[in-house]
C-alpha cells in the first residue's frame, strides 16, 4: 500500500498559504495592542493634564497673594516716608505737564557780568511789582544784571537786597505787566519726607527745564559766608545743576516750598539742596525795605556733647547739649558771663577745649545738639531778644539771661 491510501488521495497544501493568515493574525494583535496602549496613554495624559490644571491654579493664587502682599509693603513704605500714615503715589504725567505750564511764565533766566567775565542763574517772579527772588551768589558782585522772561524779552535789573548767610538776593525789573506773573510761597514746615517735588530753572542755561523727584530729607545745613550754617535746608533728589541755582522748588500745588542752591559736586547724583521758603518768608521784608537782613548772634564756638565729652568733664550720664569752646570777645554771650574752654585734651580723636559751659536748653527747650540751638536762635529769635539758657558749670545747672546781638556783617 501506499501511503496515499492512508492519508487518502487529496492534494496538500501549500506552506506559502499560511502567511496571508498569519500576518491578519498579527495585525488583529497589533491593532490590540495600538488600541490598548491607546486607551492607556490618554488616560495618563487626562491625569496629567488634570494635574497641570491644579498646579496652575495653585500658581495662580500663589500670585495673587504675592500682589496683595507686595500692594502691602508699598502702602507701609508709603505711609513711613509720609510720616502721617497716608499714601502719596507719584504725581501723574498730565498733574505735572498742568503744573509746569502753571509755573513756567514766572521762571526767569538772570545773566550777569562780573569783572571775571558773565555768569548765569535762576530767578522766580515774587511779585506784581516786578521783584524776582534768587541766590545771593547769582548776584553777588554783578556790575550788570540781565533777566529774560520765557518768551525771550530781556530787561535789565537792579540789585533790591542780599543775605550772603542765607544765600537769597531779591532784584527788581521793570517790564511789562503781561510778563509779571507771580508765585505764591508755601510753608516748607510743612513738607514731609517722600513728598513729591519740582524744580524749574536754567540748567547749563537750559531755559525752562523742569525736574521732579521728591523730598529726601529736611532740616539738612549747608555753610555759608563765614562758615554759619544755613538751617532748615530741604535735600532733594529732583536733578538740580549749575544754571538751576536761584529757581523755584514747587509743591504738587504750585507753591514755592523752596529755592533751589547747591549740589554736593558737579559729579553728584541725586542730591541736592534748596533754601526752606520759611527763610525766605522770614527774610525777605527786611531785604526789601533795608536791602539786608540781621542775624540773631550770640558769639560763641561751640561742639556737640558726646560720651566723650561727658566723661572726660565727668558730667552727669547722658548729658546732651553744646560744649561751649570759645567765647568771642565782647559778643553777647561774653558779656552775659559764659565761658569757654580753659584746658585741651583729645576728646574722640580731636584736640578739644574742655572745661567751657554745657548749654542744654533755651528758653526751658532742651537742645540736644549745637544745630538744635542755632536753629532754635534762628527760627524764633531777633537781634535785640532775650535768651534763657540752661547750662551746666562746674558739675550743677545754673540759667543765664543773653541779649542777643547782631551777627557781624561778612
Amino acid at each position: 500500500m501506499s501511503d496515499e491510501w492512508f492519508y487518502g488521495h487529496r492534494p496538500r497544501r501549500s506552506s506559502s498559504n499560511w502567511v496571508p493568515l498569519l500576518i491578519a493574525i498579527l495585525i488583529v494583535a497589533n491593532v490590540g495592542v495600538v488600541a490598548y496602549n491607546t486607551i492607556s496613554t490618554n488616560e495618563q495624559m487626562r491625569g496629567i493634564r488634570k494635574q497641570a490644571d491644579t498646579l496652575t491654579l495653585s500658581v495662580e493664587s500663589l500670585n495673587t497673594e504675592l500682589t496683595k502682599v507686595n500692594a502691602e509693603i508699598a502702602s507701609l513704605r508709603d505711609a513711613v516716608n509720609n510720616g502721617n500714615g497716608t499714601t502719596t503715589p507719584p504725581p501723574s504725567d498730565s498733574l505735572l505737564i498742568d503744573l509746569y505750564n502753571k509755573t513756567r511764565d514766572s521762571v526767569v533766566m538772570i545773566v550777569v557780568t562780573l569783572s571775571t567775565g558773565a555768569a548765569e542763574g535762576s530767578g522766580f517772579i515774587y511779585d506784581s511789582t516786578g521783584r524776582i527772588i534768587t541766590n545771593n551768589h547769582v548776584v553777588e558782585d554783578a556790575t550788570s544784571i540781565d533777566v529774560t522772561f520765557i518768551d525771550g524779552t530781556i530787561v535789565k535789573a537792579t540789585l533790591v537786597g542780599r543775605d550772603p548767610y542765607s544765600d537769597l538776593a531779591v532784584i527788581d525789573v521793570d517790564a511789562p505787566a503781561s510778563l509779571i506773573k507771580p508765585l505764591k510761597l508755601g510753608k516748607s514746615s510743612l513738607l514731609k519726607v517722600g513728598e513729591s517735588v519740582i524744580a524749574i530753572g536754567n540748567p547749563y542755561g537750559l531755559a525752562n527745564t523742569l525736574t521732579s523727584g521728591i523730598v529726601s530729607a529736611v532740616g539738612r545745613q549747608m555753610d555759608s559766608t563765614g562758615n554759619y550754617p544755613i538751617v532748615d535746608v530741604i535735600q532733594t533728589d529732583a536733578a538740580i545743576n549749575p544754571g538751576n541755582s536761584g529757581g523755584p522748588l514747587l509743591n504738587l500745588d504750585g507753591e514755592v516750598v523752596g529755592i533751589t542752591t547747591a549740589i554736593p559736586t558737579e559729579t553728584s547724583r541725586g542730591i541736592g539742596f534748596a533754601v526752606p521758603s520759611d527763610t525766605i518768608s522770614r527774610e525777605l521784608p527786611s531785604l526789601i525795605t533795608k536791602g539786608t537782613y540781621d542775624h540773631p548772634y550770640l558769639g560763641i564756638q561751640g561742639r556737640d556733647v558726646t560720651p566723650g565729652v561727658v566723661d572726660s568733664m565727668n558730667l552727669p550720664a547722658g548729658t546732651h547739649g553744646t560744649l561751649i569752646i570759645e567765647v568771642t570777645s565782647n559778643g553777647p554771650a561774653a558779656e552775659a558771663g559764659m565761658r569757654g574752654g580753659t584746658r585741651t585734651e583729645t576728646v574722640d580723636g580731636v584736640s578739644t577745649k574742655l572745661g567751657g559751659d554745657v548749654i542744654t536748653s533755651a528758653d526751658g527747650a532742651q537742645m540736644k545738639t549745637f544745630y538744635d540751638l542755632i536753629v532754635y536762635i534762628q527760627r524764633n529769635k531777633i537781634p535785640g531778644a532775650k535768651i534763657t539758657l540752661g547750662i551746666i558749670r562746674d558739675g550743677g545747672p545754673k540759667d543765664i539771661v543773653v541779649t542777643l546781638g547782631t551777627r557781624p556783617k561778612p
